[in-house]
């Protein structure tokens, strides 16, 4: 690996002020720190479950709603990884998983494609009316996801198969989307170049 896979990025608005940091050839190490307990659970998964270290510092008009801490959040980790996966050479593209926890399943399937677009099913109905944790919406799961493929710049489909509980479908999911992107984002030997016939992704 001649160079190293790494970001670090600030964002600030009258709704939030982030910084973070990862490094897409660590060992899953994380430091989060959102203002948001539930997405800090999910976020140090997705960081654990990627190989991915992430350290993130968040603060955000919390006592309005999660809303605005969420989405910029998804923004900037988004900008993040599409940094720190550089030029793409080497890297293995694809990444499929299918996720369980007790009663929920959940699949992910990602392209780091350079084409952002997301497509998300499955929830039972009302899930994303559920508070999580007294404060995380299940909408939020969605918004995030959103969020973050379009700065990514990657293609991703991610459903729930089968799920009850709202904490579990949500962790589920978050899973999933991490054990996809760390195979997608592994560099793989036998690849030379970008994995495109386009010479670009």
């Amino acid at each position: 690996m001649s160079e190293s896979r790494t970001a670090t990025l600030e964002r600030s608005t009258s709704e939030s002020q982030i910084s973070l940091s990862v490094d897409l050839d660590g060992t899953g190490e994380a430091d989060i720190e959102t203002g948001v307990p539930f997405f800090d659970h999910m976020l140090t998964a997705f960081a654990r479950h990627s190989l991915t270290d992430l350290r993130i510092s968040a603060r955000g008009d919390t006592h309005i709603d999660i809303h605005h801490t969420v989405e910029d959040t998804g923004i900037l980790l988004g900008r993040a990884l599409l940094d720190a996966l550089g030029n793409k050479h080497g890297i293995g593209r694809y990444g499929d998983a299918l996720v369980p926890l007790d009663e929920a399943l959940a699949q992910a399937v990602v392209d780091i494609s350079g084409r952002p677009y997301l497509v998300h099913g499955g929830e039972p109905a009302g899930f994303e009316y559920h508070l999580i944790g007294g404060h995380f919406t299940g909408s939020m799961v969605r918004h995030f996801f959103e969020a973050l493929v379009l700065n990514a710049r990657l293609t991703v489909h991610l459903r729930l198969l089968e799920g009850r509980d709202p904490h579990h479908i949500a962790e589920a999911e978050f899973k999933a989307f991490a054990r996809a992107f760390r195979q997608a984002k592994a560099l793989d030997p036998q690849v030379r170049g970008v994995p495109s016939t386009k010479g670009a992704l």
